[in-house]
């Protein structure tokens, strides 16, 4: 990886500023506080974007509300260009970012770009949840950074570096296969408590299969009683019902002998009726002989009925005519009364229009009167005539009358006289139905006695019945009770068998958890015993592996920095033992150049040991150093030459204030700051 230029927006103490960064060895040169290491967290930034627990304010630049930085790189001939922004809201938080590959542009989200950068630098994938611990270590520390790991306490340092070389899988491997451990003993006594009653599961199941076998053997049994009460029974109750059947047929002739007694009474009534009514017709022949009967009285008055309706129409004829000449006088009358009032009233007369003479008027109402009288005169004799043929009429009419009763009782009578012969044979008729009657109820008095001696013989089965039924209804009992005692012993075979069942089921399952549990515990005794032990010597041999290497390459860097007369070593725990004369001194004695030589020895082979372990890492040819010459004397700095030529980077970025390292250097970037703002010169 090359980085070619980067440039930062509202960054710290710039505005605007493009910073190319050539190939070799750069020197960033200006006062304290110029703004020189504000370019490596931009570098940082652009990258990896912010860290957990680094805010926003601590890059953008006072009173601004966005700012960014975009950095172009080359990885294997390729260009890269990656460019992230800050904005202010209630806090400052990255807005954007996007990344651009051989002029393609993408924008992508904070997470898929750490996640495409670490793919570019060729970065283990578990550093993708990570700080770039990975980068921090290899490209670019800050010194006091780099200080502070020495100073950490052995553990934290130790998990540190276990997390750089990438081995901390070790540990977490140990931390797992303890959880796990842990879970499979908690499995472990689980399983050990569900196949606690294995054993006597068995023993249960041979105990009721005993008992189911003798309940078998006693079902057989009781259904063989069963099936011979159920016989029994069966018997009586056929008995029962034949009795029954007897029982019916008796009540059955006891309504046949009613219905027959109900018939010899109908027909002894009706022999009394027949000869009652034999009496009466005998009487009615004997009037009917003794009355005198003369068949020329019906003509005679047939004729005298017959002159006497013609008599009648001529009265009513000349009574029609008189009523006609009645009602002709009396409108004569009305015209009259109507003309003598009008005459009366008329004073002009209507055609002549001349006033009518009094004596003209007096005549002619004269006439009218004359008139009025005579035809009241003819109106009454009318009226009397009229009343005396009304009473003819009705005296002729009483006198029809009376003959046409008289007629009909004369032809009822002959008729009476003519059915004497009919009523004669009738009585014969009644005799020969007596005679069939009274031998009908001789024949139904003999079946009457059949049908008595017949309840007679049946009457025994009445008392018998009450004595089948107490029989059956015992039979019916005990059947009950032997089909109760069947079906109870079938429900708890049903029970024992459901019951055998479900103990073979849970003998099959706790089998099967028993060989689950004999794996368990052979894998946690493997996992525990063995395991263990094998990946704590992996990480033991490849922590000592690292070590040997780090603590060597650690003391050459460190013969280069400071005189021989010092001798350092790495301990166990990568903690720096600094002798002088076989005495062992204290870091916090030394001096601040030698100080900063131990740290700045201690980051060299440790950014060596990385590359060497992480062969593929693309960040392997650059180095960025921050300040490596704090508190250095003029011969350290004259040494820091051999250092940067042993370094053998494609390049190398050095952030210092010191003068004298302009001429250690390929390349040099000058900085300055006015009026709050940082510029590059030239």
């Amino acid at each position: 990886m090359r980085i070619k230029k980067i440039i930062l927006d509202n960054i710290r103490s710039y505005e605007h500023q493009e910073i190319n960064l050539p190939e070799g060895s750069t020197l960033l040169s200006g006062d304290i506080g110029s703004g020189k290491t504000s370019v490596l967290l931009a570098i940082e930034f652009a990258l990896f974007g912010l860290q957990p627990g680094q805010r926003g304010a601590a890059l953008l630049r006072n009173g601004k509300s966005e700012g960014g930085v975009k950095i172009v790189f080359e990885v294997d001939n390729q260009e890269i260009i990656i460019e992230r922004t800050l904005k202010k809201g209630k806090t400052i938080s990255q807005e954007s970012c996007s990344i651009i590959i051989e002029g393609e542009r993408r924008e992508i989200s904070v997470t898929e770009l750490k996640g495409k950068i670490l793919e570019i630098l060729k970065y283990p994938t578990e550093f993708a949840k990570k700080q770039n611990i990975l980068y921090t270590f290899t490209v670019y520390t800050p010194q006091e950074e780099m200080k502070q790991i020495i100073l950490e306490d052995a553990e934290t340092r130790i998990n540190t570096l276990r997390h750089v070389f990438g081995i901390d899988k070790y540990k977490k491997i140990l931390e797992n296969v303890s959880i796990l451990a842990t879970k499979l003993r908690e499995e472990k006594r689980l399983k050990e408590g569900m196949t606690l009653n294995l054993e006597q599961n068995k023993l249960n199941i041979i105990g009721k299969e005993n008992e189911l076998d003798e309940k078998q053997l006693n079902v057989l049994s009781i259904e063989k009683e069963l099936f011979e009460k159920t016989e029994i029974r069966k018997r009586i109750q056929e008995e029962k019902e034949d009795i029954a059947k007897r029982i019916e047929e008796r009540n059955k002739f006891m309504q046949e002998i009613e219905k027959t007694k109900i018939m010899i009474m109908n027909k002894n009534e009706t022999t009394f009726s027949n000869v009652k009514s034999i009496e009466l017709i005998t009487k009615q022949i004997a009037e009917l002989q003794s009355i005198k009967f003369d068949e020329s009285e019906i003509k005679q008055l047939e004729l005298k009925i017959s002159a006497d309706k013609m008599e009648k129409e001529k009265l009513s004829q000349t009574n029609f005519e008189i009523a006609s000449k009645i009602n002709s006088l009396l409108l004569k009358e009305e015209e009259s009364k109507k003309l003598e009032k009008k005459i009366s009233n008329l004073d002009i007369c209507p055609t002549c229009l001349q006033n009518v003479d009094s004596v003209y008027k007096a005549n002619v109402l004269n006439k009218i009167h004359t008139d009025d009288v005579e035809g009241r005169k003819q109106l009454d004799v009318l009226e009397m005539q009229k009343a005396d043929l009304a009473a003819s009429i009705k005296k002729i009419e009483a006198e029809i009358s009376s003959s046409e009763r008289h007629l009909t009782d004369l032809k009822i009578l002959r008729m009476k006289l003519q059915d004497i012969n009919e009523k004669q044979n009738q009585i014969e008729e009644i005799k020969k139905s007596n005679a069939l009657l009274e031998k009908d109820i001789e024949l139904l008095k003999q079946h009457l006695d059949l049908m008595t001696n017949s309840i007679l013989n049946l009457t025994r089965f009445v008392n018998m019945l009450d004595i089948k039924q107490k029989e059956l209804d015992d039979a019916l009992k005990q059947e009950r009770l032997t089909d109760i005692k069947v079906a109870e012993l079938k429900k708890e075979i049903e029970v024992f068998s459901r019951q055998i069942e479900e103990l073979r089921k849970e003998i099959e399952k706790t089998e099967k958890i028993k060989l689950q549990l004999n794996y368990i515990t052979e894998l946690e005794n493997w996992l525990s015993k063995q395991f263990i032990t094998l990946i704590s010597f992996i990480e033991k041999n490849v922590m000592i592996k690292l070590k040997t290497e780090f603590s060597k390459l650690f003391a050459e860097w460190f013969c280069i920095l400071v005189s021989d007369s010092f001798n350092v070593r790495l301990s166990d725990d990568f903690t720096p033992i600094i002798e002088q004369s076989d005495y062992e001194i204290d870091y916090a004695h030394l001096s601040g150049g030698e100080r900063t030589a131990i740290a700045l020895a201690y980051r060299l082979a440790l950014n060596q040991v990385i590359n060497s372990l992480l062969s593929k890492i693309k960040t392997r040819d650059l180095v960025i150093l921050d300040e490596p010459t704090d508190g250095f004397s003029e011969q350290q700095l004259d040494k820091m030459r051999d250092v940067l030529q042993q370094l053998n980077v494609k390049q190398l970025i050095i952030v210092s204030h010191e003068q004298k390292m302009e001429g250690f250097v390929s390349n040099i970037i000058k900085f300055r700051k006015e009026n709050g703002i940082t510029r590059v010169e030239g």
